[in-house]
């Protein structure tokens, strides 16, 4: 494992941070020359995923420092190598949580990138050439053009950004539970209205179905309903609220990342149904058997997305007019932006300003 290898000649302007604290500060460092199989991207935007904080922080004692964030990169691709296939110079294009995986497992063949065993990721990741992978807080990326996909023409770059991880967290399982093109319209919930799940209302309302907004913030409410069109709210906090939503949801998705029982989430459920979890909460969930076995429920887990199924996404956005909530910053604002992350005080994403404000 090496930060570079000799093939690593290109200077590129990013911001990193170098030790436990997290603080983000400018980083110049090398990236690969562009090899047959890949695209270089001058990259635009970059989204600020919950995530980010984790590794700078090295919360989950995997960071490599120094550690370049970001996996929600939006930008104009400048080069193309000779084995690229539907990708050419100009193209809108954008880079999600994926680097590089085997390409020769089930998964894999399956369009099941994420889920193989040696999914690499595109920052704090090890790439096949051994190095060190470095993320979108940066002017440029070199990315393998199967871990690209293009980003719809109708859609603003910036607020694009976060999709390609709060947008396909959300949309897998919800395809996987066949919400997407069901005939039979369905009442879902959501668990927590922050990155992930004002995406997720969109969507669910896109897709014709009845929306129940479920929080711990009474202020979320307002904004469930008249801002994103959500159906119906439940402050989970008031037993009220939460005995009268007893087995009225056919689906759930939980996104919360902080610790909690899946207990009363689960008396939402109808007989039969599903709770999809996309948080990771630092602590383990706490999940009591009687509402699993007198419900006859499921609880299933799910990580970002495929590429074809992130193309896919990135599609249905552009058919529905679905993009991200965001406060757009420069990169000097990142440490504060991370702050701010951590506290829950951001409607609902923040994006960084790379090529507006890379100098700055």
């Amino acid at each position: 494992m090496a930060q570079t290898t000799p093939n690593h000649t290109q200077s590129v302007v990013g911001w990193a941070a170098h030790d436990p604290s997290g603080k983000i500060t400018p980083y110049i460092f090398k990236r690969r020359e562009n090899g047959v199989n890949d695209v270089t991207i001058k990259i635009l935007y970059c989204g600020i995923c919950h995530t980010d904080i984790h590794h700078v922080k090295n919360d989950w004692g995997i960071t490599m420092y120094p550690v370049v964030p970001g996996h929600e990169i939006t930008g104009i691709i400048t080069k193309v190598g000779s084995n690229v296939k539907n990708f050419k110079v100009g193209d809108r294009a954008a880079v999600g949580c994926l680097a590089a995986a085997c390409m020769e497992c089930e998964f894999c063949k399956d369009s099941q990138e994420n889920y193989c065993d040696k999914i690499q990721f595109t920052y704090n990741g090890i790439f096949w050439d051994g190095s060190i992978t470095y993320g979108g807080y940066s002017e440029m990326l070199v990315a393998d053009y199967r871990f690209v996909v293009h980003v719809p023409e109708n859609i603003a770059m910036d607020a694009a950004a976060p999709l390609l991880c709060a947008g396909i967290t959300v949309f897998c399982p919800m395809k996987d539970n066949d919400l997407i093109d069901s005939p039979a319209k369905k009442r879902i919930g959501i668990v927590g209205l922050g990155g992930l799940g004002h995406v997720a209302v969109k969507f669910g309302k896109a897709f014709g179905h009845h929306v129940t907004v479920i929080s711990t913030s009474p202020s979320k409410e307002k904004e469930a309903k008249e801002l994103l069109g959500a159906d119906e709210f439940i402050l989970s906090t008031n037993a009220m609220q939460m005995q009268a939503g007893k087995r009225t949801l056919d689906f759930i998705l939980d996104t919360v990342s902080a610790k909690h029982s899946l207990g009363p989430i689960l008396e939402l459920l109808k007989v039969n149904g599903t709770l999809s979890v996309v948080g990771a909460p630092e602590a383990p969930f706490e999940l009591p058997s009687f509402p699993l076995i007198f419900g006859k429920r499921s609880v299933k887990g799910s990580m970002t997305g495929g590429m074809r199924e992130t193309q896919e996404m990135m599609n249905v956005c552009g058919k529905y007019n679905i993009t991200c909530n965001i406060e757009v910053i420069k990169p000097y604002q990142i440490n504060e932006a991370l702050d701010r992350l951590a506290r829950n005080d951001v409607r609902y994403r923040f994006v960084i300003d790379i090529a507006g404000g890379a100098r700055e």
